[in-house]
């Protein structure tokens, strides 16, 4: 795959990267449900396979189970993909030094600040402001624990406010057909900046993936937290769905499903550098391309779409 450099960093990403969202495995608050660790490995193993560099964890994935997994995936590799993970929700103090030992590497390529709040709080509750944030990824860097960092789930004030500290090589929001609001101010500012961006959920947790059906929708486990997503349900699911096959017969004309469609029509947006495809085995991971290109026309047979909901 081609690479696109990451913000004002001296990182060259592939256009997609593997997301481990889904490798904590299940029974925590937003857990994919179960998920087997050896087919999460042999997923990673297939992306790496398909020329994709980077792979984007969390310490809060599986309160701490998927870096763990990432790390026995890339443990004796030859060639070692970058390692993005983020901070600030956790357990622990020592958040960065937790996440080395569990990804089992010196430095950690890009460390980002998961959220600038959590479930209401204010923006300056425990452990500190964004100000005080930013410092101590600055203090990381010097010691030599992380090379780069960036921002999670930022708008555009709070990106003023973290630049304002120092500049920020990254964010990372939720981008997709079915959630835009980020094209308003976020990704602009971005892109003004040299802020590199990149979006999760690009697929819709899987929604536009094209295995998503109404059947699978409501039987999802238990501790899935899709289940109580309104996209998930009706009358939203069948409206979704109906995307879906647009994006089906697009993808089609191009040999790919239409989870593939979706994520190209992120990477249309000028502000976006990459998309992060969660993937849970191997096939799913073989099926990844970061680099089909719509057409003007199928870019508007889909907005198509979109102004008929709207009317």
């Amino acid at each position: 795959m081609t690479t696109r450099q990451l913000g004002n960093s001296d990182l060259n990403i592939t256009p997609v990267g593997i997301g481990a969202w889904a490798m904590g495995g299940g029974k925590w608050e937003f857990a994919w449900g179960p998920q087997d660790d050896k087919d999460s490995i042999e997923a990673i193993h297939a992306g790496l396979d398909r020329g994709v560099n980077w792979i984007d964890t969390a310490a809060m994935y599986g309160l701490g189970h998927s870096e763990t997994v990432v790390g026995r995936a890339i443990k004796g590799l030859r060639e070692r993909p970058y390692v993005f993970t983020k901070c600030s929700l956790v357990w622990d103090e020592q958040e960065a030094e937790g996440s080395l030992k569990r990804l089992g590497v010196e430095r950690i390529d890009l460390y980002q600040i998961h959220w600038p709040a959590w479930k209401g709080q204010p923006e300056t509750a425990s452990p500190g402001s964004i100000e005080e944030a930013m410092q101590a990824l600055v203090s990381l860097q010097r010691e030599g624990k992380i090379r780069r960092f960036g921002v999670s789930n930022f708008n555009a004030a709070q990106m003023a406010r973290a630049r304002a500290v120092v500049p920020v090589t990254s964010l990372q929001p939720p981008y997709s057909l079915l959630a835009r609001d980020v094209e308003w101010s976020t990704l602009p500012f971005a892109l003004r900046n040299r802020i590199g961006v990149i979006v999760y959920s690009p697929m819709y947790s899987g929604l536009l993936s094209g295995a998503m059906t109404r059947s699978r929708a409501v039987n999802l486990p238990e501790d899935d937290w899709r289940r109580n997503n309104p996209n998930f349900q009706e009358p939203l699911l069948t409206r979704n769905l109906e995307l879906v096959e647009i994006l089906r017969r697009i993808g089609a004309r191009h040999g790919v499903g239409p989870g593939q469609v979706a994520i190209a029509w992120t990477l249309l947006n000028p502000a976006v550098t990459g998309a992060i495809v969660g993937v849970r085995t191997a096939a799913q991971a073989r099926d990844i391309t970061g680099d089909l290109r719509l057409s003007d026309e199928e870019v508007a047979e889909i907005g198509r779409w979109r102004a008929q909901i709207a009317a």
